[in-house]
């Protein structure tokens, strides 16, 4: 097992290099100059200055090569639209705020969506089933943002119950986490539900039945524990998605998260924090591929014994 995971990180690291390489160049085939509008003004000797202090005197090899050895000691340059701002430091900043909203709706959609899905499953064609496919099919069409607004309308708007938006303590959190973790609830709720039903079919369920095996078993060590493989197949982008797809929660609600940061950087064309922050997220989602394998081998032992096999 440390073996496939040492090969494991390897790949990782190769794919990292990849994306860097590959953001990098299409960044600097984008038309303009991103320093244009803040060194217009300035003194010519001051300008060439301001340019060699970011490397963009030099050809687009020498910054790549100077990148790489930035990224290689964990700098990632300083934000060129705030100039004295590191890119590090805003990540360090603003991931715990995006990362703390992320993982409470992460939790809570998984939690929720496993448990709904395994109660279609058992209770199929009854009220239940259809109830819970009706969340799932409402949470697939609808768009999180338009729920959002919706739970604004309500909750603040309509009896005030809780803040519109900005940051704070846990009260902030609540519709932020609700308008995330409905898409992952819908879509928990059908991978479990589809599984379940795939595994209560199999022999070996019929097996344990015949032999007398308590019900809480059955449905622990059997079925939930065979039928949830499928449904951790779908959590490495959910745990990406934790940082990254909340960006537009987060501006519907004013909070300052990593998310609003790519979206301001994007529009002002600031190539340090795009290229720091797209690091950052293919890093984190890499890294969730990697989770995802190996939580395979704590729910089916026939993955490490695969693993194995394969390194030898």
């Amino acid at each position: 097992m440390l073996r496939y995971i040492l090969k494991r990180v390897l790949y990782m690291i190769f794919t990292l290099w990849v994306v860097i390489t590959i953001t990098f160049f299409l960044m600097h085939a984008m038309p303009g100059d991103p320093l244009a509008s803040l060194a217009r003004k300035l003194p010519e000797q001051i300008r060439i200055n301001y340019y060699a202090k970011y490397g963009l005197d030099k050809s687009v090899p020498q910054q790549y090569v100077r990148f790489l050895k930035n990224v290689f000691h964990g700098d990632f340059g300083e934000s060129l639209t705030y100039p004295g701002r590191s890119v590090t430091g805003t990540i360090i900043k603003h991931a715990p705020i995006s990362g703390r909203l992320g993982i409470q709706a992460l939790i809570i959609g998984v939690a929720i969506g496993i448990i709904l899905g395994i109660v279609a499953a058992f209770k199929r064609n009854k009220w239940p089933d259809h109830l819970v496919m009706f969340i799932a099919i409402l949470g697939v069409c609808l768009p999180s943002f338009v729920l959002a607004a919706l739970l604004q309308y309500v909750f603040t708007v309509r009896f005030e119950l809780l803040p519109t938006a900005g940051w704070g303590g846990t009260k902030f959190t609540v519709l932020p986490t609700i308008a995330l973790c409905f898409g992952s609830i819908a879509t928990y709720a059908r991978y479990m539900r589809s599984s379940v039903l795939d595994v209560i079919g199999q022999d070996y369920i019929l097996t344990a039945q015949a032999k007398g095996v308590s019900t809480g078993s059955l449905i622990w060590k059997h079925i939930i524990r065979n039928a949830i493989i499928p449904a951790i197949t779908i959590l490495a982008p959910q745990i990406a998605g934790v940082f990254g797809g909340s960006f537009v929660i987060e501006s519907i609600f004013a909070i300052p998260g990593i998310g609003s940061e790519l979206v301001g950087s994007i529009n002002n064309r600031d190539f340090s924090m795009i290229m720091g922050l797209t690091i950052f997220y293919c890093a984190l989602y890499i890294v969730s591929l990697l989770v995802v394998d190996i939580l395979y081998g704590v729910a089916d032992p026939r993955m490490r014994v695969s693993a194995d096999a394969d390194n030898k």
